[in-house]
């Protein structure tokens, strides 16, 4: 083999090496934006009950419950804080309203999920907002979450 076949076997060894490390940077850069961009409370800590409709993958289910507002909330923050991944944002259940951060398992996308409840004749009206912070769409995964929280408090 002669001195320029060496030369572009090992030029085409780099390029190949090239082209097969920019998609695991890429990969890797969306990965670190995704797990550390910021989300900002005064954004995602919404009133559930006068805030937008969700867009597309979002949910918002307001519905009435025989119980406190209070101790509607401190049943819903016990659930929150035991799913996987899900952390308090801002609010608390003093304040009527508590928004929290879960993430997907994999890629460690951001939902925000935000309950609040207001005193009714019968109890509370109890209002959970869940959303997503990048994407379309979550295959559902907003709404399983609220009706597992639903389903888990029992009320």
């Amino acid at each position: 083999m002669s001195g320029s076949g060496l030369l572009n076997t090992a030029n085409l060894k780099g390029r190949m090496k090239v082209l097969i490390l920019i998609p695991i940077v890429i990969i890797v850069a969306l990965q670190a934006y995704i797990r550390l961009a910021p989300i900002h409370a005064k954004e995602w800590h919404v009133d559930p009950f006068t805030a937008q409709p969700p867009q597309e993958g979002g949910v918002l289910d307001i519905f009435q419950t025989e119980v406190s507002s209070q101790a509607a909330l401190e049943a819903y923050h016990a659930v929150a804080l035991s799913t996987p991944r899900t952390k308090l944002l801002a609010g608390s259940v003093h304040e009527g309203r508590v928004s929290y951060v879960t993430r997907s398992l994999l890629w460690g996308f951001p939902d925000v999920t935000t309950i609040g409840a207001q005193p009714s004749e019968t109890g509370s009206q109890i209002a959970m907002l869940a959303r997503l912070r990048f994407g379309k769409g979550d295959m559902g995964v907003n709404g399983k979450r609220v009706a597992a929280w639903k389903n888990t408090a029992g009320l």
